[in-house]
């Protein structure tokens, strides 16, 4: 058993040659404490900060915010970013914020209890309760919840995707939120009308709810919305060749395989490692949204590139892919180009997203081959139409040039001249005077 001695004014002698010329009060703890002298002054070994969600150490910092409890308000809360993945989480800096230890759980009520309150006369217990107050669900939301829960396990066992499913779930949750009775057509329509929604995502939300109406039993008459044809922004290839360079390593190999193949962000993102043909340079492209899988060349440069990338995937339900989620990929790019938009002073930068480089491909393709099969094939459409707005945004693109195209030309007279010219991308154009004429577009 361990005794503890009082000790007042200077050590005792017989505890100088193990103390030393300790203070007072260091001698106290010293004496008091379980363990020796020597084993007190062990260097606190610090824990490595990981992700939570993934356990990865390389996480960076992605600055500061506000605390959204109200007892450590104004107190800086250091913000961390997942370099793997992209999670964020966060971590309070301060010592009274550090106090309160807010469980990694789905409750949004924080009961704690401090004894020792910092900068006060008396040490009293205070009682805090800190965070957001849950949310009550109206009358609506309790009548529509149960119902809507059956509806999305029906289409679930339809065989409908998990992102759709999703999107069922966000579109009735804003609907609720904007005061809708989603078992009164009248007050839906009424909620959608208001909505700061655009019109064709309004069209999309009107057809979700004639499921709605149909699963229950409901008798309506649906509004009428019509699609918004914004046109989309093209960048140059210079400015997303720059874009690109300055993108982190995973990041940077993810658009470089978007501009080359012009595939979707979440066809790009299921890549595994069996997927790419290192010999022929080639990838296999499984398709989504109910396109056509396909095959498409790769440069050297991409090959190097999706080379250099780490094999070992961290996230276990990722095993085998290139990259993660498509979300979290989207995450990502989205605050690696605001870092960089706001260094290069270019806010034309955040106007790129994952789809424009399908939109960069579709168009520079049209115009370079005036072959919309062969874009359609590229892309993956099963219709012809969904190509022809590539053509119509082609043809605005390029309209100071109509007329304009240069080319070069070459002269075949035999065989042997006609193949080789047509293996370096020369086409057939006329024959004059007995000589065949090739040329390919500058």
């Amino acid at each position: 058993m361990t005794e503890t001695r009082e000790v007042q004014g200077k050590a005792p002698a017989s505890s100088e040659g193990i103390l030393g010329s300790c203070q007072p009060s260091e001698v106290s703890r010293l004496q008091a404490s379980p363990k020796g002298p020597h084993e007190s002054r062990r260097p606190h070994t610090k824990k490595p900060l990981v992700c939570p969600e993934c356990g990865s150490q390389r996480v960076f910092k992605d600055g500061f915010r506000d605390s959204p409890y109200s007892d450590v308000k104004g107190e800086p809360i250091q913000r961390y970013r997942c370099a793997d993945y992209g999670h964020r989480f966060s971590k309070h800096l301060s010592s009274k914020a550090l106090k309160i230890q807010h469980p990694n759980t789905t409750t949004r009520q924080v009961c704690v209890i401090l004894e020792e309150a910092k900068n006060l006369d008396q040490a009293q217990k205070i009682k805090i309760c800190a965070g957001k107050k849950e949310h009550t669900p109206t009358e609506n939301e309790l009548k529509a919840w149960p119902q809507i829960e059956k509806l999305l396990i029906q289409v679930t066992n339809n065989g409908r995707k998990s992102g759709t499913v999703l999107n069922y779930r966000k579109s009735f949750k804003r609907l609720l939120h904007d005061g809708a009775d989603l078992f009164d057509p009248e007050s839906t329509k009424a909620a959608l009308a208001k909505s700061t929604l655009k019109d064709s995502t309004k069209k999309s939300v009107t057809a979700i709810l004639a499921i709605w109406f149909d699963f229950n039993q409901i008798t309506w008459t649906p509004p009428r919305y019509s699609d918004e044809h914004e046109v989309p922004y093209i960048p140059t290839e210079k400015e997303i060749d720059l874009l690109i360079a300055a993108l982190g390593q995973k990041t940077a190999t993810f658009c470089q395989l978007l501009k080359e193949t012009g595939a979707r962000c979440g066809e790009i993102a299921e890549l595994d490692w069996l997927s790419i043909d290192w010999e022929q340079r080639k990838v296999r492209i499984k398709a989504e949204k109910g396109s056509n899988s396909r095959i498409l060349p790769l440069s050297a440069k991409a090959i190097d590139m999706v080379t250099r990338l780490p094999k070992n995937n961290r996230n276990p339900q990722r095993k085998g892919k290139i990259f993660a989620q498509a979300d979290d990929m989207r995450t990502s790019f989205f605050l690696q180009k605001r870092r960089i938009a706001e260094r290069q002073s270019n806010p034309k930068l955040m106007l790129i997203h994952f789809h424009t480089f399908r939109h960069w491909k579709a168009t520079t393709e049209q115009h370079r081959t005036k072959d919309p099969w062969y874009v359609k094939t590229l892309l993956g459409h099963k219709c012809i139409t969904s190509t022809e707005n590539y053509i119509h945004l082609e043809k605005m693109m390029y309209l100071d040039q109509e007329g304009n195209d240069q080319f070069t030309v070459k002269v075949a007279d035999t065989m042997e001249e006609a193949i080789k010219l047509m293996e370096l991308g020369f086409e057939y154009h006329a024959e004059v005077e007995g000589h065949k004429l090739f040329r390919k577009r500058k």
